[in-house]
C-alpha cells in the first residue's frame, strides 16, 4: 500500500525562506537580462544593430630579461614576486620558449605599471 502524504505550509516565516524569496527575484533579473542579452545578440547576428567591440593589442614580443632587470630582480624574485614558474622565466629569456598571449598581456602590465601588480597581488 502506498502513504499518502501531505505538506503543510508552517506559518511562521524563517529565514531561509526569505533568503530564498530574494534569491528568486535575483535569479528573475537574471534571466529577464538573459533574454535581453539574446535578442540583441539575435538582431546583431541578423545585421539589425552593430554591438560595440574593444580590441586590445597584446605586444608579439616581450623582453622578459630586460625587464627583470629593469626591475632589478633575479630570476627567482621575479618569478615568486609576479607568480610564474622560475624554469617558465629561464626558458623565455634563454628562448626556449615563448609567452603565450595571455602572459605577454600580464607581462605588458607588469611592464607598464610593476608596483600596482604588486598591490593587486598583496590584495592591497
Amino acid at each position: 500500500m502506498r502513504k499518502e502524504t501531505s505538506f503543510r505550509k508552517s506559518p511562521r516565516k524563517s529565514s531561509k525562506s526569505s533568503a530564498v524569496r530574494t534569491g528568486r527575484r535575483t535569479e528573475a533579473s537574471l534571466g529577464a537580462r538573459l533574454l535581453d542579452s539574446m535578442k540583441e545578440l539575435r538582431a546583431h547576428l541578423r545585421g539589425e544593430i552593430q554591438l560595440s567591440e574593444t580590441v586590445y593589442h597584446v605586444p608579439p614580443e616581450t623582453d622578459v630579461r630586460a625587464l627583470r632587470e629593469k626591475l632589478g630582480l633575479s630570476q627567482s624574485d621575479f618569478a615568486a614576486l609576479f607568480g610564474f614558474n622560475v624554469r617558465s622565466v629561464q626558458d623565455w629569456e634563454q628562448g626556449r620558449r615563448r609567452p603565450e598571449i595571455p602572459i605577454r598581456a600580464y607581462l605588458a602590465v607588469i611592464k607598464r605599471d610593476p608596483q600596482a601588480v604588486i598591490r593587486a597581488l598583496r590584495g592591497a
